[in-house]
């Protein structure tokens, strides 16, 4: 009986000292255990629901059309006109000295040119 209570107990020592060598290496996580009230964590903003609305001014983040045309009248191109607005780029058609032209805008806010 001796022998049977002895061999219980070494092994309940040798599992006991290997819960606590994997629970050294757990630790690295921060697990906080809390039992009782006051020990929680606010609820997470609604990162999924409606944007909120834009604050009153705001013109959008893209180049405005009028802004396209005065720069490219700027840069010398008469009866200055936008034909074509894409994600990426505005393109504005009018009259140079030579003729025809055409003045590409990237479409973000300050309308740099990207091309002519």
């Amino acid at each position: 009986m001796k022998h049977i209570l002895a061999k219980a107990a070494v092994a309940a020592a040798l599992i006991a000292g290997g819960l606590s060598g994997t629970a050294t290496s757990a630790s690295a996580q921060n697990l906080d255990i809390y039992v009782g009230p006051g020990h929680h964590r606010p609820p997470p903003p609604d990162y999924y629901g409606r944007p909120p609305p834009p604050p009153p001014g705001f013109r959008g983040r893209g180049c405005d059309l009028r802004q396209a045309e005065d720069i490219a009248r700027d840069y010398g191109l008469r009866r200055a006109r936008v034909v074509d607005v894409t994600p990426r780029r505005v393109v504005v058609n009018g009259f140079s000295r030579r003729g025809p032209d055409t003045i590409m805008f990237a479409n973000v806010r300050g309308c740099p040119m990207m091309g002519r």
